[in-house]
Order: structure tokens, then C-alpha cells, then sequence
């Protein structure tokens, strides 16, 4: 089956960065890591998406995600109510028939969690890892998505407790491992330098001053 992990990054929330570092620097290097991510799963695509109401907002937001890409990753500019759920539905269209969608600000989620997550597609409807301080950290789902997981996004506070409300039965939704997603200054302080990734991140953080975006 065709699978697409992408990497949403919306306009209207992003991380709070550290004192000293440029707020659009470190959302660019925290979308990047996590596009690494994405990007090194064996047999799956990766993309960005890039969301926000007003168009002029989406046209800067999909300009910088495609500065942080390689060649030919597609950069999905997207409208419209829900993030997530606009996300799944274009890479529905595109093809996919499975999706994964992680938080721009998780720039060390670990490729064994995305895995995780495919692999839970093979019995469950959708799966979920859950963000530590509420939200989702990533969201897979079998194309269409089902229609019991609309109106979670990412962002939605007690978004476990929605989805698993809402489904139509247990197994129809699977939980993996949590993750934490930097959304905060002090979130900075989760990220583990012994774990390998988030080298942009990583860089940044070492230099503010030295990765000019």
C-alpha cells in the first residue's frame, strides 16, 4: 500500500524558541528535523504541509518549507478548517493510502514511533502517539480517513479522549508511545543530545548566530 508521512506546519501555532534565537530560524530547524524524520522511512513518501487561513500567511509558510526540503518533496499549501484533516484529504487525493502526520515542533520523534504507527494501520482504523502536555505528536490514519476522527487536530488539547470517544470500536483506534513536542522554551530542555537526529536543532541551539535562515 502507498504511504506518505508528512510533516504539518501550520501558522497559527509554533514553538516558543529559547532566549536568543530568532522565533522563524527555530521553527525552520525544528520542521526540518522533523522532515528527516519523514524523509528516511524506507518505502514511504514524505512531504510538508504548510497550513494557515490567510493565503498570504500559507504563500511565506510554503516558501520556507520549501527551503528546508530536497528536490522534488512536495510542499502541500493548504486552506480551509482543519489542518489534519486537510492534510489527510490531499494525500488521499495524491494517492496515499496510508498517512502519517507529525507536529512540525517534534524534531526528534523517533523513526521507530512513525513505524510504530504504519505498523498499527494493519489492524487499526487510525493510531495516534500522544504529546506530552495534551495534543498529538503524530496521527496515521487509512485513507479516506474515517470520519469519526474529524475535528482532532494536532493541537487539540484532549485529543486521546476525543478519538477513542469517538470510535466506532476499541480496535479501531491504536495508541503508541507518546512523544514530547517543543512548545515551550523550557521543552528544549526534553531533547536528549545522545539521541541521534535534530541536527538542525541541535546546531541552532549550539549557535544561535550560526545557521542563518
Amino acid at each position: 500500500m502507498q504511504r506518505t508521512a508528512a510533516v504539518l506546519m501550520t501558522g497559527e501555532t509554533g514553538a516558543a524558541p529559547p532566549p536568543g534565537v530568532a522565533p522563524d530560524a527555530y521553527a525552520d530547524a525544528l520542521t526540518e528535523d522533523a522532515y528527516e524524520v519523514a524523509a528516511g522511512l524506507e518505502r514511504c513518501g514524505a512531504a510538508v504541509a504548510v497550513w494557515s487561513p490567510d493565503p498570504d500567511r500559507a504563500a511565506l509558510l510554503e516558501a520556507r518549507a520549501a527551503g528546508v526540503t530536497w528536490p522534488g518533496t512536495p510542499v502541500l499549501r493548504l486552506g480551509g478548517p482543519s489542518p489534519l484533516g486537510s492534510v489527510l484529504a490531499e494525500l488521499h487525493r495524491r494517492g496515499a493510502e496510508l498517512a502519517a502526520v507529525l507536529a512540525a515542533d517534534a524534531p526528534d520523534f523517533p523513526p521507530l514511533l512513525m513505524a510504530k504507527l504504519f505498523r498499527a494501520l494493519g489492524r487499526a482504523e487510525a493510531a495516534a502517539s500522544p504529546a506530552d502536555g495534551g495534543g498529538l505528536a503524530a496521527f496515521a490514519a487509512r485513507l479516506p480517513a474515517p470520519a469519526w476522527t474529524s475535528g482532532v487536530e494536532l493541537d487539540t488539547p484532549d485529543a486521546v479522549d476525543a478519538l477513542t470517544a469517538a470510535r466506532p470500536a476499541r480496535p479501531a483506534l491504536a495508541l503508541v508511545p507518546g512523544w514530547h513536542r517543543l512548545r515551550t522554551p523550557a521543552d528544549t530542555a526534553r531533547l536528549d543530545p545522545g539521541l541521534e537526529g535534530w541536527e538542525c536543532t541541535r546546531a541552532l541551539l549550539e549557535d544561535p548566530s550560526g545557521l542563518p535562515r
